[in-house]
């Protein structure tokens, strides 16, 4: 065996480690620019929705860090306008940095695989200024969207100013996604799980696990040491798993297909219907400012028996987090009975229009928090409609609130894994694991081909899009980077040791596997998953008996050929050979990334690229 490697074991270490460093230094900062971020939003809320129009926002009981200011009598031909004058204000914010319109999630997804992990330095405090005037005058959107965004941002400039490569500057983004979400929605595993995962419909980004995690929890950990500790939703009873209500967790999955589907329609018709709007693009979000004030105005006028008037919000404004509390706990105000279960699906369809107005317009607010708060009312509905139907004393509506937050996004969102974990992280317990995994795994089935992100690829295989002629005029010659030292091996290598330098070279997805000089077949280090939990087979097996066929191609192969064999094959590298047929070196799926994603000059070397400096 002979192996081919500029680094060895402690190198590959410190290289850990630094990349640890470097993703509890995103978490910090992203830490500190989501509280500061949360402040900022509240104390505009305060001063314009509160103190100037008089409007009481519905918020969750853990929602609140400020004060908030009471005495003002209600305004209401203020909320009319209030909301389109802040999208307005926030719209032409975007004429500075177009990509912080909307709600920032499908941004971080498109920027992770169109430019290499790198998003623009400006966005750090364009997209922050941006929602706080969104939601401070009353948009119906989140925080944690545009807080993906901007950890993503610091993350990326991050990997900028340490000239770390393309592939940990992704990893550091990563973190930062992850610290952005921790740091305002208060789930650190959840929100690490989410990074990694919702960059993909049906894969997720292992590699930046373990770094969104530690972020993720440095994150956390500020914003509760600024924020204080109580969670977004306080501390919620205990919910018990009953076996013989799975069937009604199956059908509210259904129900929850039917919304997600809804949602998505009410977005992709704003969308058209603003785009036919006069003005420049920047302008359109008031348009959906101003339906929004009228509809709001409108449900309180006709709804605000139930909550005492006076300008008390119902959930239908900001993310809706409140109107969530009210399916999960309940409130003095909340009706009982059937009138219940009609207000909370009359809120659901307004949490739909509200949220489509918002996000749909391009307003600069997340819709994470509307998915929540739409999946969460719809369970409450649900819970209390068969609660009353059933007569089963047992049956808890804030169980099936909980479920349907998480089963909604989950499933929009393509996110299973990081919505079971958010959800026991709010209900404080795993007991809700069960019915959520059968809820949440039918509601994915139903939505396997829509997505609340447009921007995800299937898979990490089918990440790449090339630009349309640009693949065709490349060949490998012009992507590899012939001076890469790869690691191989023999026909007669040991799987233990197949597995230790897969471990040692972290960077490599592919060791061609030689009988002498020749080459006869490749080891895929996916493939040593299964021999690594079975040690048994560590110690028995060889490389003969894991390879695979050798994916090979030629130096001077078109690129586009390239493309092909890495979908066909369902690999991540493949191995390049020269004129003589000898490996010349490996050829990643990055590699092309990042020529058909972003565009590169052939003959330009691709060693050690980085992310553009972007301001």
């Amino acid at each position: 065996m002979a192996v081919f490697t500029a680094d060895d074991a402690p190198l590959d270490l410190r290289l850990v480690g630094r990349t640890l460093l470097h993703a509890a230094l995103v978490g910090l900062g992203a830490g500190l620019l989501g509280v500061a971020f949360l402040f900022g939003l509240e104390y505009t809320e305060r001063l314009v929705l509160e103190s100037a129009v008089g409007y009481q926002p519905l918020r969750a009981s853990g929602e609140q860090v400020l004060a908030g200011a009471g005495g003002t009598p209600f305004r209401w031909w203020l909320l009319l306008f209030v909301p389109a004058l802040g999208a307005l204000a926030a719209g032409w914010l975007s004429k500075l940095a177009p990509e912080i319109a909307g709600g920032g999630g499908d941004a971080m997804i498109r920027a992770h695989h169109q430019h290499q992990g790198g998003v623009r330095r400006r966005v750090i405090t364009l997209k922050p200024l941006a929602s706080v005037l969104t939601l401070g005058t009353g948009g119906a959107g989140g925080r944690e969207g545009p807080t993906m965004l901007m950890g993503a941002a610091l993350g990326s400039l991050a990997g900028r100013m340490l000239r770390v490569s393309n592939r940990e500057a992704r990893v550091l983004m990563l973190a930062g996604v992850a610290a952005g979400i921790a740091a305002v929605f208060r789930t650190p595993l959840g929100a690490a799980l989410l990074a990694v995962e919702v960059l993909y419909q049906d894969d997720f980004e292992s590699e930046a696990l373990i770094p969104a995690v530690l972020a993720s929890v440095i994150a956390y950990s500020v914003s509760i040491s600024l924020s204080g500790h109580s969670s977004l939703f306080g501390v919620l009873p205990q919910f018990e798993y009953h076996i013989e209500h799975l069937p009604l967790y199956a059908l509210l999955a259904l129900v929850l297909a039917v919304l997600a589907r809804a949602l998505l329609a009410a977005l992709a018709l704003v969308r058209r219907t603003v785009a036919r709007m006069p003005g420049p693009a920047w302008v359109r979000p008031a348009y959906g400012g101003l339906v929004l004030g009228c509809v709001a105005v409108g449900a309180m006028f006709l709804l605000g028996d139930f909550t005492g008037g006076g300008g008390r919000g119902l959930g239908i404004l900001g993310g809706g987090y409140g109107a969530a509390q009210i399916a999960i706990t309940g409130a003095a105000w909340l009706p009982l009975g059937w009138v219940a279960v009609e207000l909370l699906a009359i809120l659901v369809v307004l949490k739909i229009v509200a949220a489509a107005l918002t996000i749909g317009s391009g307003g600069s607010a997340g819709d994470f928090a509307p998915s929540m708060a739409i999946g969460g009312l719809a369970g409450g509905a649900f819970g209390l409609a068969a609660q009353i139907v059933l007569e089963d004393p047992t049956l808890q509506p804030g169980a099936f609130a909980l479920i349907g937050m998480g089963a909604f996004y989950g499933s929009i969102a393509h996110v299973p894994l990081a919505a079971l974990v958010l959800v026991s992280e709010m209900a404080g317990s795993y007991e809700l694991m069960v019915p959520m995994m059968l809820s949440l795994g039918l509601a994915l089935l139903a939505l396997r081909r829509h997505t609340l992100y447009p921007a995800q690829p299937r898979a990490r295989t089918t990440s790449v899009t090339p630009r349309e002629g640009e693949l065709a005029r490349l060949r490998v010659a012009d992507v590899i980077d012939r001076t890469a030292v790869i690691a191989r091996v023999e026909r007669t290598t040991p799987a233990a040791e197949l597995m230790r330098l897969a471990h040692e070279n972290h960077d490599q997805d592919m060791f061609p596997v030689f009988d002498g000089e020749v080459l006869c077949g490749v080891i895929v280090v996916d493939d040593l998953r299964g021999v690594g939990a079975d040690h048994s087979l560590g110690t028995s097996q060889v490389a003969a008996d894991l390879m695979r066929e050798q994916v090979t191609i030629a130096i001077q192969a078109p690129l586009q050929r390239a493309v092909e064999l890495l979908l066909r094959h369902g690999v991540r590298e493949l191995v390049v050979l020269d004129e003589n047929d000898r490996v010349v070196g490996l050829l990643d799926e990055h590699d092309v990334s990042r020529v058909a994603l972003r565009g590169v000059d052939p003959g330009a070397s691709m060693a050690a690229p980085r992310p553009p400096d972007l301001g």
